[in-house]
């Protein structure tokens, strides 16, 4: 019994240290995206993978832009606090009508970088893309969405 229970002690530990080992490489291998910002007008593309959306894009990529009536500088400070709100979430850059945040996943502390770009007056584009991987089980999705309904909520709209 008590080599059992050493066994499962060192098991527990090699997995501790695995995930450990996990979330530092994580970081690491993460570096911020050189194509963020508006470019001629628009977000950037999203890549092929499906990690990704954009009210820009027309394909499975595709997201309703935000919209919104009353004042863009009121709208982007509602903004502003939804994503501050928002847990492992960090504001990287505030512009006039562009805001950049990086979120992170809760369990492996993946990178997904989300932006928001008003146009024109009442449409707020958004793009969320994942730094890693191929797929990101919907997480982008599901941001957009939660951010929608707690912007939409915090606006009476």
């Amino acid at each position: 019994m008590n080599r059992l229970l050493w066994w499962l002690i060192g098991l527990v530990a090699v997995v501790i240290v695995g995930y450990l080992v996990l979330r530092v490489l994580v970081v690491r291998t993460s570096p911020m995206p050189n194509n963020l910002g508006v470019s001629q007008g628009q977000l950037a593309p999203c890549p092929d993978t499906p990690n990704c959306v954009s009210s820009y894009a027309s394909d499975e990529h595709s997201i309703d832009p935000i919209t919104y009536t009353g004042n863009q500088e009121a709208v982007m400070a509602a903004l502003e606090q939804t994503l501050r709100d928002l847990p492992r979430s960090q504001i990287v850059t505030r512009e006039d009508g562009y805001i950049h945040a990086v979120l992170r996943s809760r369990m492996m502390g993946f990178f997904d970088d989300i932006e928001f770009y008003v146009s024109e007056p009442g449409t707020m584009h958004v793009r969320s893309a994942a730094r890693l991987g191929q797929s990101d089980l919907g997480a982008n999705r599901r941001y957009v969405d939660t951010i929608r309904q707690q912007l939409s909520a915090q606006l009476g709209e």
